[in-house]
């Protein structure tokens, strides 16, 4: 049993995340950037110290899952300013805060670090970004590769105890819709409602059905090898069309409110993780098909969103 905070509790990961560490035994503290019910719970901005010193102060943590954050490309241009004051100012936060209280910290980056790199085999491993120069091409990107250097900046110089996971493209139910939510999001919850979306062609990604991500995460705290990073992520690779075209199947209906495009701007051709490094050390094991997860995932936005329909 562990003392445990989770910052940015709030989010699609971090309540499922929160759920399991509890049912294992743990002793759980919650955090985001808005008050909730719950005893155990610290609002707290993390891009300003004084809120992220008295969340700190208020429990002796082993260990703290960070995994607030301004998500996603479009959103990190669209809202550069919260992007660069959450993602870089509130990590050094929460870095200063460590090197005084000596947790142990989960950080929580992402496959958009890697850019657009081409390799032999076509898979991404973790040790790339220590061999090739990395260049990606949005500020939520490049925000997420500078708290990987913040981190081995500390680990240096501070001598704490960060582990890293880069997720790839994980969905399911508990994401709710935005317009700056995950493609998953965006096709089903647009689908639905009988509005347009965009694909763009030729892209390819694996896809990670939540309840196979969690426990993963969750087996981190008695795993847990400071200093190394993991990347998670499914196994089925895929066109992002093909999730489009599942999607429409399921529900019965045709891409004739689909448009195609070619060129993302802002985005990476292809991104397959090699996940073997996250299989031997962490028990990652994703099962879940998209055959499987996508209807699951369709069935939650129904029963949320299409009640009074």
């Amino acid at each position: 049993m562990a003392s445990i905070l989770v910052i940015g509790s709030g989010g699609t990961i971090g309540r499922h995340l929160v759920r399991e560490l509890l049912n294992r035994g743990h002793i759980v503290t919650t955090s985001d950037s808005k008050h909730a019910s719950n005893p155990n719970h610290i609002r707290c901005d993390i891009s300003i110290y004084r809120q992220v010193e008295k969340l700190l102060d208020a429990g002796n943590f082993e260990y703290v899952y960070n995994l607030a954050a301004e998500f996603g490309r479009k959103n990190g241009e669209d809202y550069y300013e919260q992007l660069w004051e959450t993602n870089v100012i509130g990590l050094k936060n929460i870095l200063k805060m460590q090197e005084k209280k000596r947790f142990r910290l989960v950080h929580f980056s992402s496959s958009e670090i890697y850019g657009e790199i081409k390799t032999k085999d076509g898979y991404l491993k973790e040790e790339l970004s220590e061999k090739v120069p990395l260049k990606q091409n949005n500020d939520y990107a490049i925000s997420k590769w500078v708290n990987e250097l913040q981190i081995r900046n500390s680990i240096a110089t501070q001598k704490t105890e960060t582990l890293i996971v880069r997720l790839f493209n994980a969905y399911g139910p508990g994401e709710y819709f935005t317009p700056y939510r995950s493609v998953v999001s965006q096709f089903i919850y647009k689908a639905l409602h009988n509005l347009p979306y965009e694909v763009y062609l030729d892209y390819y990604r694996v896809f990670m059905y939540i309840d196979d991500l969690i426990p993963t995460l969750c087996n981190i705290v008695d795993k847990f090898k400071p200093g190394e990073v993991y990347n998670i992520g499914g196994e089925e690779y895929v066109e992002v069309k093909k999730v489009s075209d599942m999607i429409l199947n399921y529900l019965g209906k045709n891409d004739s409110l689909v448009r195609y495009l070619s060129i993302d701007v802002h985005n990476v051709v292809s991104k397959r993780p090699d996940i073997s490094k996250a299989k031997r050390d962490l028990g990652h094991k994703p099962i879940t098909p998209l055959s499987v997860g996508i209807p699951k995932t369709i069935e939650w936005y129904k029963k949320i969103y299409m009640n009074n329909k």
